[in-house]
């Protein structure tokens, strides 16, 4: 063997033993990872396992998501709660505006001119009127009346007022002059508020039902007076003691009418419910305000011989407390189609059982008779009353055993009979007591803005002043002049019969 070959044995041996080597180290590595690569075999098997199951579940769930989809496609949806109106039906709607060949409705043409200023167009250099944009002469010129309404900014004028004060023996008091328009004087560190601010923070407040915070910066930012909200409180309490005689004759008026309406409503005071009442007719409104809803109210507010010395007559609902009241009175049928229909909407049953069907017909018939009392001869009216009457007391002399709802209006109904039928034999009488509610609705929005009053005495300020301001929109006159002539008035010590005047 040469030495090449002995190199090259050489190196295959010892490539030998490194193969050799590395086998057996192989072989230990492959031994170590044998519990390893099995623990991993068994861990995928089971996650196999686990994803066909969650595989499974996923499609009986997407079977379940499709089946409540497709009901709750079908199913109809709930009715909205009593409080939310329903949706108006969609369809084809009135269009804006004025019907064809019916007149504008414009605004009426000012009565007088208080102001002419004369507009010229520029004049060029041989003084002719010339264009504004070019300075070309204008040619075929004409003249044109722009007649354009607009307000003053209003401001504050303070006015001082030199007085002579003295005392008199004879009255045994001290005695100021004062102007017809200056307020009762005060001995205050600042100003008074005058006639107009005190009448027009009055009309804001009752009238339009304005925050008090909302007045005050009206004020600040308009004239730039400077108030705060418990100033306007405090003047509102002080007009509502000038006022209270009117107050006290729109009473006295009220229980000397022929017919009156009446009906009540909640109103909180600092915080501790009560109740606002109110009594109007065509041409006056009362409001009252206190803690109770007795009888004791009402007879106080119309007095004990209410309809038994005079031709008084009291329309209401059906309250128990109104019954304490003496004379001629008529239910309001208006509640009573009101409560027909919710019972019916309660019970959808109902809607065909005798009695509700024979007693909606029967009071739809009623008010549609009196409607038509001026176009029939008066034996044919006083014919339908009776065969209406008779159909009341047909209706009305079954016990109605049936049901428990039909048991109750009509033991009502029996209750109240000869209190069903008076507007049919008494022309100023109304079958409804919609006169009332109408008069309480601005107080219902007033107490939604405000949630009531914070004292006795508030409330009783602003029932004093919203029954004149009322009672002057009726009569059809300008409430804050109207506010302002009864406040000169008070001031100068007479009590005027302004909107008490029946003659």
């Amino acid at each position: 063997m040469d030495g090449r070959e002995l190199k090259h044995w050489q190196r295959w041996k010892q490539q030998v033993q490194f193969l050799r080597g590395e086998n057996q180290h192989l072989r230990l590595e492959l031994l170590a990872c044998r519990p390893a690569l099995y623990r991993a075999e068994q861990k995928i098997d089971r996650l196999e396992q686990r994803l066909e199951k969650l595989t499974r579940e996923n499609a009986v769930l997407k079977r379940r998501v499709a089946d409540l989809t497709l009901q709750l496609q079908h199913k109809p949806r709930p009715a909205p709660p009593a409080f939310v109106k329903a949706n108006m039906p969609q369809g084809p709607r009135k269009k804006p505006g004025r019907e064809a060949g019916h007149p504008a409705a414009l605004r009426p043409m000012p009565v007088r001119i208080d102001v002419h200023q004369h507009v010229n167009v520029p004049i060029d250099a041989a003084g002719k009127p010339s264009c504004p944009h070019c300075r070309t002469q204008l040619s075929g010129l004409s003249h044109h009346q722009r007649i354009v309404e607009d307000i003053i900014p209003s401001e504050v004028v303070t006015t001082c007022y030199h007085t002579t004060a003295g005392w008199c023996p004879h009255c045994r008091t001290r005695i100021e002059s004062r102007a017809e328009e200056q307020p009762p004087p005060a001995d205050v560190p600042h100003a008074q508020l005058g006639l107009n601010a005190l009448a027009t923070a009055a009309v804001m407040r009752v009238c339009y039902r304005l925050p008090l915070r909302q007045i005050t910066r009206l004020f600040a930012q308009l004239p730039g007076l400077k108030l705060s909200p418990g100033a306007i409180v405090k003047q509102l309490k002080r007009l509502s003691k000038w006022l209270a005689g009117q107050y006290d004759r729109l009473k006295l008026v009220l229980r000397a009418a022929g017919v009156v309406h009446a009906d009540e409503t909640g109103w909180r005071t600092n915080g501790r419910n009560g109740y606002l009442w109110t009594l109007t007719n065509a041409d006056h409104t009362l409001y009252h305000v206190d803690p109770s809803r007795c009888g004791r109210v009402i007879v106080d507010l119309l007095g004990k011989s209410f309809g038994l010395e005079g031709d008084g007559k009291l329309v209401s609902d059906f309250y128990a407390v109104y019954d304490q009241v003496g004379g001629v009175q008529q239910k309001c049928l208006a509640h009573l189609l009101r409560e027909l229909r919710d019972t019916t909407a309660r019970r959808a049953e109902l809607a065909h059982h005798p009695f509700f069907r024979k007693c909606k017909t029967l009071v739809k018939a009623m008010l549609k008779l009196k409607t038509r009392r001026q176009t029939l001869a008066p034996p044919a009216y006083e014919h339908q009353v009776t065969l209406l009457e008779a159909r009341l007391d047909a209706l009305i002399k079954p016990p109605w055993t049936d049901d428990d709802d039909a048991r109750r209006l009509s033991e009502r109904l029996r209750k109240y009979r000869d209190k069903l039928t008076t507007f049919l034999h008494h022309d100023a009488v109304d079958g409804t007591n919609n006169a009332a509610e109408r008069a309480l609705r601005p107080a219902v929005v007033m107490r939604k803005i405000t949630g009531g009053s914070r004292s006795a005495g508030g409330a009783q300020a602003w029932a004093i002043l919203a029954s004149i301001m009322r009672t002057a929109e009726q009569q059809g006159r300008d409430v804050l002049d109207t506010l302002k002539t009864l406040l000169k008035a008070a001031w100068a010590g007479t009590n005027i019969a302004l909107l008490t005047d029946t003659s």
